[in-house]
Parts: C-alpha cells; sequence; structure tokens
C-alpha cells in the first residue's frame, strides 16, 4: 500500500527522478511536472516521481532550486526530526574530537548539506551556538530548531544567537528578513580558544557568524610554517592567521583588511595573546592597491584568503579575473623562496579552474612556482558525498623560486 504524503506534492516529470534516487539533495525547477496549488517559498513539500512514488521531503525555494531536500522517505520535520539530525552532528564532532576538547572550544555544529539539513548553519563558540538560516524553509523553523537545540544538555549552551537576516536579505527577502538577536540567554563576554589561541568572536557585527572556522586547521598549517618569517595576512578580517603566524614564531605579520572594524577586532585579537599591535600593524587597505605598492621581497609568506569574488555562476568570468590578478602580483613580489598560501571560497569555482588560474598568475609573473600542498575545508564542515557542490574552500600551498 502506498504512503499517503504529510505534506503537499511536487511531482517529477518522466526520467527527471535520477539526481534524487542518487541522494543529491536539490531539486532544479525543470525536474518539475507538476505541484500543488498555492505553493510558496520555505513551505514543506513531499516529492514524488512521475508515478507517485515518494521521493523525500523537503523545503520550497524561489530560484532555480526548487526544493532543497532534507530527506530521502516520508518524514515528519519537526522538532524531533531537527533534535535526531543535531545529535548526529554532535555525534560526528565528538568523534573529530571537537566536543569538550581544552584546547578548542569552537567548532561547526550543522554544516548545511553536509549534515543533511540544507540551508541550515549552526557555529558553537564556548557556551553560544549562532545559528544561520540560509533558506525560507530553515528561517520558518527557527523555534523548532532552538528547542532542540536547547534539548541538547550535552552542548551546555546559555545563549541561541540568530544571524540569518543577512543571508535572507542577499536572497532578496528584505521584507522577510529574520532579526537577527538571540533567541535564548544573552550575551556572554567570553573568548573562545583554537588549537591555544585566544580570540574575540563578534557574531553580533561580524560577518559570517563571527568568525571563520572553516581556516581553522589552515591557519594551524601557517603557524608550522611560520618560524622567522614576515607574514602578509591579505584579506586579514580579524587577524586569525596573524595570531598563528606569530604563534609559530614568525618574526612580523603585518594585517591588511578594507574594514576599519575588523582591523579593530585584529589589533583586540593581537593584544590578547601578548602581541603588540605597533610591531604587527593593522593596515585598513584595499589590497588590489596595496599590493601593487609592495617591493619584491619584502615578505617571506603571503596568505591570500579573499572574499568570494565569484558568489554565484553569473559572476564567474569577472572572479577568475580578480583571482588571478591577486595571485599574479603577489607571486611577483613573494621572497626568493617564500611560500604563498592562497584561497578561493567561492562555491562557482572548482579545484581544477582555481588551480588553472593560479596557474595563469605563475605565467603572468614569470617565476618558477611549486605547489607544496593542496588545503580544503575542516572536518566539522563535512561534504556530503552525493553533494560535490559543498567542497566550496580550496587553497594551495605555494613557493615560488
Amino acid at each position: 500500500m502506498q504512503q499517503k504524503p504529510f505534506y503537499p506534492v511536487i511531482r517529477l516529470g518522466q526520467g527527471k527522478d535520477d539526481a534524487l534516487r542518487r541522494f543529491h539533495p536539490w531539486v532544479f525547477s525543470g525536474a518539475i511536472h507538476e505541484a500543488a496549488e498555492g505553493l510558496q517559498a520555505g513551505d514543506t513539500v513531499t516529492v514524488t516521481d512521475y508515478k507517485g512514488e515518494i521521493l523525500g521531503t523537503g523545503f520550497c525555494e524561489s530560484d532555480s532550486i526548487a526544493v532543497k531536500m532534507l530527506s530521502f522517505d516520508n518524514r515528519r520535520i519537526d522538532e524531533w526530526f531537527f533534535l535526531d539530525k543535531l545529535n548526529r552532528a554532535l555525534e560526528v564532532r565528538k568523534r573529530m574530537g571537537l566536543v569538550g576538547n581544552l584546547h578548542t572550544n569552537c567548532y561547526r555544529l550543522v554544516h548545511s548539506e553536509g549534515d543533511g539539513l540544507a540551508g541550515l548553519i549552526v557555529d558553537v563558540y564556548g557556551h553560544t551556538a549562532v545559528v544561520q538560516a540560509q533558506t525560507e524553509g530553515m528561517a520558518l523553523h527557527l523555534k523548532e530548531i532552538v528547542r532542540a537545540l536547547k534539548l541538547m544538555n550535552e552542548l551546555g549552551l546559555q545563549a541561541i544567537y540568530n544571524k540569518s537576516a543577512e543571508a535572507m536579505q542577499r536572497m532578496g527577502k528584505e521584507d522577510e528578513a529574520v532579526e537577527d538577536g538571540y533567541l535564548f540567554g544573552g550575551q556572554i563576554d567570553e573568548k573562545i580558544l583554537e588549537n591555544d589561541s585566544l580570540y574575540l568572536p563578534n557574531w553580533e557585527e561580524g560577518q559570517k557568524t563571527g568568525f571563520f572556522l572553516d581556516q581553522r586547521d589552515n591557519r594551524e598549517l601557517v603557524r608550522q610554517l611560520a618560524e622567522g618569517k614576515t607574514v602578509l595576512n591579505a584579506f586579514g578580517y580579524t587577524g586569525g592567521f596573524s595570531i598563528t603566524a606569530l604563534k609559530g614564531g614568525a618574526h612580523r605579520a603585518v594585517t591588511v583588511d578594507t574594514s576599519k572594524k575588523a582591523l579593530a577586532m585584529a589589533e583586540a585579537n593581537l593584544e590578547l595573546n601578548g602581541y603588540s599591535k605597533e610591531d604587527n600593524p593593522c593596515v585598513v587597505a584595499d589590497m588590489k592597491d596595496y599590493v601593487k605598492d609592495l617591493r619584491e621581497g619584502a615578505f617571506d609568506i603571503i596568505i591570500l584568503d579573499p572574499p568570494a569574488f565569484a558568489k554565484r555562476h553569473q559572476d564567474r568570468h569577472r572572479g577568475l579575473g580578480g583571482y588571478r590578478f591577486i595571485n599574479a602580483e603577489a607571486i611577483k613580489r613573494v621572497s626568493k623562496g617564500g611560500l604563498i598560501v592562497t584561497f578561493s571560497c567561492s562555491q562557482a569555482v572548482d579545484k581544477s579552474t582555481f588551480q588553472g588560474i593560479v596557474t595563469a598568475a605563475a605565467i603572468e609573473a614569470k617565476r618558477n612556482v611549486r605547489i607544496l600542498g593542496q588545503l580544503s575545508q575542516p572536518a566539522d564542515h563535512p561534504i556530503n558525498i552525493f553533494h560535490p557542490e559543498g567542497a566550496y574552500l580550496k587553497g594551495l600551498v605555494l613557493m615560488v623560486e
């Protein structure tokens, strides 16, 4: 006997169900044969094949991705669904040694599709969880998500902060923006610890959820490479790479960013870890201008961690030009035998394309370059094997002769 759907039905066209049967969590609008009347972005739906067989449950979207799947069966999406998913995500972080770690007390608990909760980010900073709904569906279920988080005693949460408004606005949902603010508890004056370095996160005013947790392993790598070196932390935000370079024995670290607020936080983080902001200056500048005035050999290590130059596929051509320019200029100016640690966080730029752009930059710079390492996101930002698009962060360690 065929199950009765829990939610309004979206029926796929003939032969359009292959992706879902391979557990890819996105349904594109072109795959839909018919949909229940009156559906709006954020509504929960049951997805079936052409013959009516239930393929799963998800949230309606308003773009070319019509549905983001949450389950590949007939499921009710309620507080208990979220509690089950959150507990599974927590178990993974426990296996990684991130929960109760004496050296690191901040990590990503939920990484969207990587944890089977497309459109949801949950980052833990000590006793505070920061929640970011990136889809209308998740925004509509924040109450259930918060109730589930509060039931997870092992997290020891004293506060839950909602950081969803910016994500909603980016999708053109200003009128439906979810107001940022505390959904449970209130502000806690706590410092976060990452591999024994101290930071002041700023989830209320900072980018993303307040700190770039996805660079934790790569910051640790820079610490291992930095002894005795002069380091340029380009697009440095609140100084994470600068702190770890100095922890590793760097002679000097310079942090460059366009944001005065971010650099004020970088200076605070330097002082928090016992480093002089006079000896390790934070410079307000556009990196594209700063690098052109840089003398060759001024730095032994240059870290390039720019914002996504190509957030969408339609921005890809312009974004690739930005990556090529900044890498070429850095390769021209790093010291002989120096290192460049370069990244792209653009989901629209895959690993091979990024390496090709860096290769073109090396050709333009006319210096011999070796790839010493290939970098990615850490394990608490997992990639769903059925959703390769989740591999957004890619990086290279280059040695320049």
